[in-house]
């Protein structure tokens, strides 16, 4: 039997931009992002990233000139090459053995948690009519380490600029409100220390806002806060796949993927068969990710580095949000209303409840 393999037509694209025409446009969110990172220190509520977004959308707004086409190759490459490699550096500050000193009685609250906002994400995410990438990004961002994971969920599945931007602002938001609410709720509802670490470091989404959360309730409840959340910032790696996946899936067709001996995925739609690199089902930013921190783990990576790493991390996914404010246009933003900030909220509350619910049930409370 002779197998007959007819592929697609092949798709004719554009010679990509030499790195001499990048210089320019990388100068500009390199500069934005230096300025973003001290601010995003000071004030780590909000953090670096946001600050550069911020400073992004400011400077395009305020000197039009900087849109020009001049610039928008070197803004491509940082919102794209430049997020990809912050994800593996940041990878560095993740080590595999701290999981399994967080214990297995946190694993039930924080599965739970992920769970419930990813799964409240497609449910209220459809009766809200916020859908697509909006919707991806605020469940991703929600559920697993906020910009971060937001950072990630782009890079793997394109998302568009505005969608990056309404994901941000609402993670934003809710951060804010978290750092200010949580310890004296904490405090009202009687948490002890490991308890509150845990609802923190479940229930809040970005690393600086659960740090400066857990800090304020206490040492203990920090560092506890800590460690959850970097158990929990690891839960990125299989949801990006599988966003990998699904968004292959959608581009290609709704048809389960063979695979080929050759070494790629194969897909048959309608009596053809189309091949799908390896790469596309798992971007090589992922397994950098992973390889990251396997070295942290094993001890090659020392900790003298850590603040430096995660600096260069904090800094490199500045310039990504950076360049990706000053690709965006505000009236983008106007047209996604109040639905956004709604799903959010839906969201959040939602996590913050269950995290304490699941707490009750599995005695850690």
């Amino acid at each position: 039997m002779v197998h007959v393999e007819v592929r697609s037509p092949a798709v004719v694209t554009a010679e990509p931009p030499h790195f001499i025409e990048r210089v320019p446009g990388l100068l500009v969110v390199l500069a934005l992002a230096a300025a973003a990172v001290p601010l995003g220190r000071l004030v780590p509520v909000i953090g670096g990233p946001v600050f550069g977004i911020v400073l992004g959308v400011l400077a395009g707004v305020l000197v039009p000139a900087l849109r020009g086409s001049w610039s928008r190759p070197g803004y491509e490459f940082a919102s794209k090459t430049l997020l990809q490699l912050s994800i593996v550096v940041l990878g560095t500050g993740l080590s595999l053995q701290q999981v399994v000193r967080v214990g297995g009685d946190s694993l039930p609250v924080m599965l739970g948690t992920l769970a419930v906002a990813l799964g409240g994400a497609w449910l209220f995410g459809r009766l809200l009519g916020v859908r697509g990438d909006t919707q991806t990004l605020i469940g991703v961002g929600t559920a697993i380490c906020g910009a971060s994971a937001i950072a990630a969920a782009t890079a793997a599945i394109g998302a568009k600029r505005s969608s990056v931007a309404y994901a941000l602002a609402t993670i934003f938001t809710f951060n804010v409100v978290a750092v200010l609410a949580f310890p004296p709720l904490g405090h009202l509802l009687g948490l002890g220390p490991e308890a509150f670490g845990l609802w923190a470091g479940t229930a809040i989404n970005d690393s600086s806002s659960v740090v400066a959360a857990g800090y304020t309730y206490s040492q203990e409840a920090g560092d506890q806060a800590l460690v959850v959340k970097l158990t929990r910032s690891l839960m990125l790696v299989p949801i990006v796949i599988g966003l990998v996946i699904l968004k292959s899936r959608r581009s290609q067709g709704d048809h389960s993927p063979s695979f080929h001996p050759s070494g790629e995925a194969a897909r048959v739609k309608r009596g053809r068969m189309t091949r799908l690199p390896w790469r596309r089902m798992v971007p090589f930013f992922l397994i950098g990710f992973l390889v990251a921190a396997a070295l942290r783990s094993v001890g090659l990576v020392p900790q003298a580095w850590q603040e430096g790493l995660s600096l260069a991390g904090t800094y490199l996914i500045t310039c990504a949000l950076v360049a990706i404010g000053l690709s965006m246009r505000p009236g983008e933003l106007r047209k996604a209303g109040w639905r956004p900030l709604a799903l959010g909220a839906l969201l959040w509350v939602s996590v913050a409840l269950s995290s304490l619910g699941l707490q009750l049930l599995t005695g850690t409370l």
